[in-house]
């Protein structure tokens, strides 16, 4: 863990950007009372439409919910 100044904060927030990618946690103080901390974003997961994936390509008969002649006889 860095701890740094609001004025070092400042002046060298590259390198303390860097420091989080690199996996570092930075706690900003002031007065020596810690105020913030630094900390890498995580990546957002991906959102993907549902029905769909495995299936690009796939198309739908448009009776698909249509009634079964023979279901009848299965009964």
């Amino acid at each position: 863990m860095i701890e740094v100044t609001i004025h070092e904060a400042k002046t060298q927030l590259s390198r303390l950007i860097k420091a989080v990618q690199d996996g570092d946690e930075v706690v900003i103080c002031n007065r020596n009372t810690p105020v913030a901390r630094l900390v890498a974003l995580r990546k957002p997961p991906v959102v993907r439409p549902l029905g769909w994936g495995g299936a690009d390509g796939m198309w739908m008969a448009d009776d698909f919910d249509a009634p079964l002649d023979d279901f009848a006889d299965s009964i």
